[in-house]
């Protein structure tokens, strides 16, 4: 039996996540399918339309065997870092495979980009010189490199995937499913889109039934961002450090604390604190850490052993039971474990911005089981 892992946001789970887990059961039909699925805030900055409840459940639906939680402390932050906190749970949980989407589908030149990122200095510090100069980290790479090569979001993360296998010297292996859908491309009314292009079409009031299963529309969420940028606003204006959170450097504090009264949306705060430094998937992430409170010093403990089991179904359930005889890995997390705080502070936030309740299913700490 093959044990195949697969990382995912889910925002929202559509038609082409159920062609991707379709297609990893049609190459292998007796794998056991682990899912490493972020929660509430996402690796960009957004907010999910999709508790975490919600894709446990849907998954569990739609061939994944074992559904294992991305702690928020990870899952808000750079590719590399969301990319090294998945990929080493997936290999501590004893995966055979990650298969991720990829817009490429070539394998070798993603390999070949993960070395050269690991081992060519001068490479890393030209990459930061283009960003320095308020070029997109895409674009930063493929001139670095001085290569023809499309870097989109999910070969992006793809390169981490294999850098962080390589780095780690991880027994765990990367293949790829060539993407259908385009993520940029947010018009295309085919049966397979992105997940960008379907929040789109909700937010422009357009029927998206075609696009992802009954399921996943029945547990979309509403997004309050008026409530989300009232209560960023309150903490810029109470709070007399801003800099002691993620991601908040460079004095772009200032600007914070400068323009916060000059505006009345998200929107035009992005606009006003943006600089070339700051890209927007950035400054998403740096205002998600000022709201749930992510400190700096905080991130600086890397707990990779942090394992929360979401839910399982009956094959799932015993996979656990088998590597827990032949490892040492543990599921027990503290009270007072601090990833354990942070999940728990981004549920209250959430709820508090989308009138939801997902502190209860956080509290319950009780993984979901699929019987049938």
């Amino acid at each position: 039996m093959q044990v195949i892992g697969v990382i995912g946001e889910y925002n929202p789970f559509h038609n082409g996540h159920i062609f991707h887990l379709d297609t990893i059961k049609n190459l292998y039909p007796d794998s056991l399918i682990i899912l490493v699925v972020n929660g509430y805030f996402l690796q960009r900055g957004e907010l999910s339309i999709l508790t975490k409840e919600a894709k446990t459940l849907i998954a569990l639906n739609n061939n994944v065997d074992l559904v294992i939680e991305l702690p928020f402390i990870y899952g808000t932050q750079s590719a590399d870092i969301f990319a090294k906190a998945s990929i080493t749970i997936l290999e501590k949980l004893k995966c055979d495979y990650i298969i991720a989407g990829s817009e490429s589908n070539n394998l070798a030149k993603i390999a070949q980009i993960s070395k050269k990122q690991l081992n060519d200095k001068s490479y890393n510090e030209m990459v930061k010189s283009y960003l320095a100069e308020g070029l997109n980290y895409p674009t930063s790479l493929a001139k670095a490199l001085n290569l023809k090569f499309n870097f989109l979001p999910n070969d992006l993360l793809n390169i981490s995937y294999f850098k962080t296998i390589l780095e780690n010297n991880y027994k765990i292996q990367l293949k790829t499913i060539k993407r259908t859908s385009d993520y940029h491309d947010i018009k295309s009314n085919e049966k397979i889109v992105s997940a960008s292009n379907i929040r789109e079409k909700i937010k422009n009031n357009i029927d998206i039934s075609k696009y992802l299963p009954k399921m996943s529309i029945n547990k979309l969420i509403t997004l309050n961002y008026t409530n989300y940028f009232k209560l960023l606003k309150y903490k810029i204006l109470t709070c007399p450090n801003l800099n002691i959170y993620l991601d908040v450097d460079e004095g772009i504090e200032y600007r914070l604390k400068k323009y916060i009264n000059e505006v009345n949306s998200l929107e035009e705060l992005i606009k006003k604190v943006k600089t070339k430094r700051y890209t927007f998937n950035k400054i998403n992430r740096m205002f998600i850490h000022l709201l749930i409170g992510l400190k700096k010093i905080d991130n600086q403990d890397k707990n990779y052993d942090y394992l929360k089991i979401l839910g399982f179904n009956l094959k799932g359930k015993k996979y656990l039971q088998t590597i827990k005889k032949e490892t040492n890995i543990s599921f027990k997390i503290a009270a007072n474990d601090i990833i354990r705080q942070y999940e728990l502070q981004a549920s209250q936030i959430y709820d508090l911005i989308n009138g939801t309740n997902t502190y209860q299913f956080e509290l319950k700490n009780k993984p979901l089981i699929k019987k049938d």
